[in-house]
This record gives C-alpha cells, structure tokens and sequence, in this order.
C-alpha cells in the first residue's frame, strides 16, 4: 500500500512550487529539492514500518509519534495531487464544453488555495520547535562596565522574572547579590515550565547594552555587558544527593526582605562536602522553601561538574555561553538612543520599542521562537544532508 504514494513524490512538489510562503522563505524548507523528496519519502517508509509493527520499543514509539504528524500532510498533499490529476483528465474529456471549463477552473482553484495551505503546515510541522517540561537555572552576572552594567544586570533579572509569569512559568530566586544603587552583581532564578528548557537557553551569552547612565551628568553613551549562563535542572532522580554528603546551615538572611526575613532564621547554606560546592539562598520568607531552592541548586551545579569529568571535550555550560565577558562575545545589543534591539545571532534581526521588549512579553516570545525556528532549520537540513550522504555510502558499498 505504501510504494504507490511514492511514486506521486517528486510530481506533487513540482506543481505549484511558487505557492510556498515567501516571507518565511530564508528559513523555508524547499520542498521541491530532490535530497527533501528523498529524506520525505524515507519517513514514509520509516512510518509504515513502524505503524504495521504489532509491538514497538519505547524508541519506536516515540519515533512513531514523532514523524506522524508530518507523513498524515504528505498524504493529504498525495490526496490533492491525484484529484489534480482527476481534473486534469477531465479536461482535456470536455474541451468543447465552456460550462464545464468553468466548473473545473473553479474546482482547479480550490485546489491550488488547499494547496498553499497544505505547504504551509508542512513547513510549520517540519520547524516546529521541540519544547519540553523541564526547568533550568538562569545566572545574571554584571560584566564590563561598573555600576552601569549592574544597573542593566537587574533590568534583565527582571525581564526574565517578568517573562516567566507571562508564559506561567513556575519562578524561585535562587540568590541575589546587589550593588549600593541598586543593581545586581550576580543573580540567580529557578525556572519551570514547559518550553522553559529551549526557550531560555536562547538567553545565554553575553548581552550589550548602549546609554546614556543614570550615574553620570555628561550625557555620554556608554557601553556595558551582562552575561547569561543557563544551566539544565537535574530531577532529584537524575542526580541524587546523599545526606552524609551535605552540610545545611540556618542563619539570618542579611539582605534587604521585609521585617520577617531580618529576624528569623529563614537564609539557607548548603556545602557539598565532596566538591566544597556551597550555595546559599535566603531570598524566601520559609526556610523550607529556601532549602529545597538551595539543594535544586546545587544539583544544578554538580551535574555541571559531572559534565565536565566525564569527557575533556565537553566544556560546562556556563563557560561556553559567558565566555571571558568581554563585549566582543554579544548575543543581543540593547541600543537606548535608537529604541532598537539588535540580535546577532541567525534567525534574528532588529526589533524596536525597548520599554515593550524589557517587560518581558510577546516581544521577547516571538524573538525566541524566530531563534529557535532557524535553529530547528539547521538542524533538519543537517538530518537531511547526513542521510543523503548515507544514502551514497551504501550505494558504493
């Protein structure tokens, strides 16, 4: 039953081609390439494969599921191509007859909108991100440029706060060390949610910003860096914590927090006695909740240790993503004289209106998902390549 849908393949991405969405066309799919029909018409086997097994591994299934959606359009876009193909006969039968013309004309339009249509879903499933529950820990560091930068470096812990209640993400701080103005040296927040894993990891490098400082008379732009490192969380089954292995103190928090905070024993350190890892957390008016924020931290942190014992290759996250701070290494430049965000990385551009974007809403959600589409673009394209190159090899064999 399968080997006859193929053989439909590389006519039905001839017709039409044009009908594809030109506005997404730099991050387009184009289907009419042969090594694309291929890889498509692979999936399709694989598919048929997989749904007439009566019993499938866990993996099968997962994979099953995961080229379902994709094969269900390709075989609505075989559907319309053999109704194309029904009208084109029926054409050429009734050439003399001008009632009939037009009824196919009409018909042959419906077919061509379907058809657009079709394309389009086709290209949103194969870019379709993949967003998963999980959480993640996101670091906040003032790099260059003083007291400025750490002004910026709590606009953007903010941002993130703000952010997270807006897609209803579960939020912790986890630490926060401030500067005499206000700002914030170094900070950290617990983030879960679903998509929060892919969607914050687009936050991490190092962030430019360009303006005229509230701490200086001159009016002179100045130019500052903060650094964002975001770490995957451990379950507490990923990576388990044996009690002789820690150390928990209380104490006092001795931050800014409201009467209640100052004069209870609410502040949380934990050390990891084997790794002399030691986190605190007194952001919390609960002690409780200050220690499960505290060990989810530091699991955090030991598993990126854990990463970087086990092979010599494999850099930690937040060395890769910070880097040495210096403002060559940018991600994102915050322009204020210009009202202008620029991202530099691929899928990105400029975006304006920076009071919007620093609340954290629909701006920033829409600049992620564009990162991660062309992300998800390169990723399929080198699917794509690598089996066709596979495909060769066999072939030669």
């Amino acid at each position: 039953m399968a080997l006859p849908r193929f053989s439909y393949l590389k006519s039905i991405f001839k017709v039409q081609n044009y009908l594809l969405n030109r506005s997404y066309c730099s991050q387009n799919v184009n289907l009419s390439d042969p090594a694309v029909q291929t890889f498509l018409k692979n999936l399709m086997s694989e598919h048929d494969s997989l749904h007439t097994k009566s019993r499938r591994t866990i993996e099968e299934a997962r994979r099953l599921h995961e080229i379902k959606p994709i094969v269900n359009v390709l075989d609505q876009r075989i559907a319309l191509y053999d109704s194309i193909e029904s009208l084109k006969e029926l054409n050429k039968r009734d050439a003399k007859d001008q009632e009939m013309q037009k009824l196919i004309k009409e018909e042959a339009e419906l077919y061509l909108a379907r058809l657009k249509e079709i394309d389009n879903e086709l290209q949103s499933i194969l870019l379709e991100p993949y967003l998963t529950e999980g959480g993640v820990l996101v670091e906040v560091v003032a790099g260059a440029g003083g007291q400025e930068a750490m002004l910026f470096a709590s606009e953007l812990f903010a941002l993130y706060e703000s952010y997270a209640n807006y897609k209803d993400w579960e939020v912790d701080i986890a630490s926060l060390e401030t500067s005499d103005i206000g700002g914030i040296r170094k900070a950290s927040m617990l983030i879960n949610g679903l998509g929060a894993p892919e969607l914050m990891k687009m936050e991490a490098g190092v962030h430019r910003v360009q303006r005229i400082p509230v701490t200086e008379k001159g009016g002179r732009i100045h130019t500052s860096t903060v650094s964002v490192a975001v770490l995957p969380q451990p379950t507490e089954v990923e990576l388990e914590i044996p009690e002789r292995d820690i150390l928990i103190e209380t104490k006092r928090a001795s931050g800014a927090g409201g009467q209640h905070v100052n004069t209870t024993d609410s502040a949380v350190r934990i050390t990891h006695t084997p790794s002399g890892t030691v986190v605190d957390c007194q952001e919390g008016r609960s002690q409780i909740k200050n220690r499960q924020i505290a060990m989810q931290k530091l699991r955090t942190l030991l598993l990126q240790k854990q990463l970087e014992e086990q092979s010599s290759k494999i850099q930690s996250e937040r060395k890769s993503q910070v880097g040495s701070m210096n403002r060559n290494e940018k991600i994102r430049t915050y322009n204020y004289p210009q009202d202008r965000i620029t991202e530099h990385r691929e899928g990105g551009g400029t975006m304006h209106n920076l009071k919007t974007f620093m609340e954290g809403g629909a701006q920033l959600e829409q600049l992620q998902a564009s990162l991660l589409r062309k992300q998800r673009y390169l990723i399929l394209m080198a699917e794509i390549n690598d089996f066709i190159k596979q495909q060769k090899q066999e072939t030669l064999k």
